[in-house]
């Protein structure tokens, strides 16, 4: 089995082996609940391909369209000819990104962190993952690995010599390697670097003089940046005025003395002899966490700069000045820019969770450019108990999205939704128009209309509260639950107030809840590593029922028999069936979704690290769907039990009939 990870830069957005949001994460993405490994989050997708199974075949149903996209390459001959990296799959254009395509084979790691094409051979092109440098000669069509000699595999940066394309640079855990054979083979190259735990985050090469070269290392304590003047074989620190921590750095091409770099919080900062000196570059910049600066090839003055929050800012004095262009942008959290080297007006910018935007006016509007692109992460899935072929995604970074075909088109329904890292859905059994959307840190939505339009329904719930979980009381739908990391709160009134409803919770940072069936005064709480909590009075009272010291994704509970249950953690499945007062483990490994069919309840699915596994028997024994993404949500349609869909990390929702 191949192992994946986080780039460091991630890790601030992703809290590694928590399956909920942290408390006080004001970065929460929607899938947490259901994922959790450390770059397993996102990543291991390549391998969730359309795999036979019994007694049907799991397929992508294309969508939603969108998602994170963490590295963006325009072709330098070809410029309507791109490509996009997610944390799942790599995609290309062939029309500037009017449409994509999935452009996958072989590559079958995942978390493609940068791309670099050949400036003389264009059909070849390099991604760097979280584990290891493929290659592509056909422009995509099929990539090999190319590692040898990298004696570390998380590959953050691959820069290619612009004079001498076969020699190839690599920013890693492990610092700086570097091939002359076109990634044959690849040596060290960090005599005078410092290197920390994450090794070296970015290498940049001068355009003019390519042996002269910068890296920024990261978490070393030092950090900084650090300049070679002979093609890597000896480095030393370029640092005066810099912060410790750099993680992104543009050359402009025309003057490559004037640098500019990303530190510390994300500020920028400007060189103009070298990395000498350094000085901050940060007017009218109002969001300073910065992702990445590009440079206009042709008028090197004009840069752009991506933040994680503000959006994107221009500049057209060489970064003296700044200004926001966001119109046309759905999300202001922007990861990756490119620029048309041809036509320099044309910018591309990768977003998390929105997919890919293109500016043909320099950065002043945006429009949508994610046809095909299917790489949204979807970490809640709830289907209409009527009629259902109308299906809800809650997704991380794009909101929520809806399908009236049976997931055969999705369309975004966020007009409202001020939050659109979406952690949970639920439906009015009775009023299927009516829903409820748990988010990230804007705590409850609530829409009357079908999704169609949203409104916050936080009236007593804490500020800027992560609703990390959901449940609806089957019988008297007016009276909801979110568990949050203040614990447990209850609504009477249909989300319109909130009061408290934790008493006897020792752990309140609540993962999921269910509500048994048959008497909904009957619930049970899952927490982050405090296990299973147990009330009999609609949420007066709690107790700790057991599965202790682990993290509880999902409880589903049998609908037939609701004393039986089941408890899926990231230490397995655990099952009860005396209403939590004892419990027993099931070997299927670790578990991020679960879901039982409505009609035969000792039919289970379970979204485990190695994919989705099922069961006949109760959860005695296990066997594999075909589908091997790791960490999904899991919906099975009511009315059709055989009929499972599965919202992946990276890849939207596949199904399977």
């Amino acid at each position: 089995m191949t192992s994946c990870s986080l780039r460091a830069a991630d890790r601030q957005e992703f809290q590694v082996g928590n399956p909920a949001v942290h408390p006080g994460d004001s970065h929460a993405v929607g899938f947490r609940r259901t994922v959790l490994a450390p770059l397993l989050i996102l990543g291991c997708l390549s391998r969730a391909g359309v795999v036979s199974a019994q007694p049907g075949t799991w397929t992508s149903t294309g969508g939603p369209e969108g998602g994170s996209v963490t590295a963006l390459a325009i072709d330098p001959v070809t410029p309507t000819t791109l490509y996009a990296g997610t944390y799942g799959r790599v995609f290309k254009s062939a029309d500037g990104g009017a449409s994509w395509t999935v452009s996958n084979a072989d590559l079958t790691i995942p978390g493609v962190y940068s791309l670099a094409i050949d400036p003389v051979t264009p059909t070849t092109l390099y991604a760097g993952t979280g584990g290891g440098v493929f290659k592509s000669t056909n422009g995509g069509g099929s990539w090999t690995a190319s590692n040898t000699g990298l004696t570390d595999t998380f590959v953050q940066t691959v820069t290619i010599d612009p004079l001498t394309p076969t020699t190839l640079y690599v920013a890693t855990y492990g610092g700086v390697f570097k091939s002359t054979n076109a990634g044959g083979s690849w040596s060290a190259s960090n005599t005078g670097l410092p290197l920390g735990p994450y090794g070296v985050a970015v290498v940049g090469i001068d355009p003019l003089t390519p042996t002269t070269l910068y890296a920024a290392p990261s978490g070393s304590g030092i950090g900084g940046l650090f300049k070679s003047t002979n093609g890597g074989a000896s480095w030393s620190a370029s640092n005066t005025g810099l912060p410790i921590y750099v993680h992104a750095l543009a050359i402009d091409p025309v003057t490559p003395t004037t640098l500019y770099t990303v530190g510390g919080h994300g500020n920028v900062f400007k060189s103009t002899d070298g990395g000498g000196s350094w000085s901050p570059s940060n007017t009218g910049l109002t969001d300073t966490d910065v992702r990445a600066v590009a440079i206009d090839p042709m008028i090197p003055t004009t840069l752009y700069v991506a933040t994680y929050g503000g959006g994107v800012f221009a500049s057209a004095d060489g970064g003296g000045t700044w200004g926001a262009g966001n119109t046309g942008l759905t999300t202001t959290r922007v990861e990756a820019l490119a620029i048309d080297p041809l036509t320099p007006t044309t910018v591309l910018a990768g977003t998390y969770g929105g997919g890919v935007f293109t500016s043909a006016d320099g950065g002043r509007t945006w429009s949508a450019s994610n046809t095909g692109l299917a790489a949204t992460s979807v970490g809640a899935l709830a289907i209409d108990p009527l009629t259902p072929t109308t299906l809800y995604a809650g997704t991380s970074g794009a909101g929520v999205f809806t399908s009236t075909d049976g997931a055969g088109t999705w369309s975004p329904r966020n007009t409202g939704l001020t939050d659109t890292y979406v952690l949970g859905v639920a439906i009015d059994p009775v009023t299927p128009t009516t829903l409820y959307a748990g988010t990230s840190s804007g705590g409850v939505f609530k829409s009357t209309n079908g999704g169609a339009s949203w409104t916050a329904s936080n009236t007593g719930l804490p500020p800027n509260t992560g609703a990390w979980a959901l449940a609806i009381d089957p019988v008297t739908p007016t009276t909801l639950y979110a568990g949050t990391g203040s614990g447990v709160f209850k609504s009477a009134d249909g989300g319109a107030s909130w009061t408290t409803s934790s008493t006897g919770l020792t752990n309140t940072n609540v993962t999921v809840l269910a509500i048994d069936p048959l008497t909904p005064t009957t619930l049970y709480a899952g927490t982050f590593y405090g296990g299973v909590f147990k009330s009999t009075n609609g949420g007066a009272n709690w107790t700790n029922i057991g599965v202790p010291n682990v993290s509880v994704s999902a409880l589903p509970i049998d609908p037939v028999t609701p004393t039986t249950l089941y408890a899926g953690t990231y230490s397995g499945v655990f099952k009860s069936t005396d209403g939590g007062a004892s419990w027993t483990g099931l070997s299927v490994g670790p578990v991020g979704g679960l879901a039982i069919d409505p009609v035969t309840p000792t039919t289970l699915y379970a979204g485990t690290y190695f994919g989705v596994f099922t069961s006949t028997n109760g959860g005695a024994s296990w066997s594999s769907t075909g589908l091997t993404a790791p960490y999904v949500a899991l919906a099975i349609d009511p009315l059709t039990p055989t009929t499972l869909y599965a919202g992946t990390s990276g890849a939207g929702v596949f199904v399977r009939r």
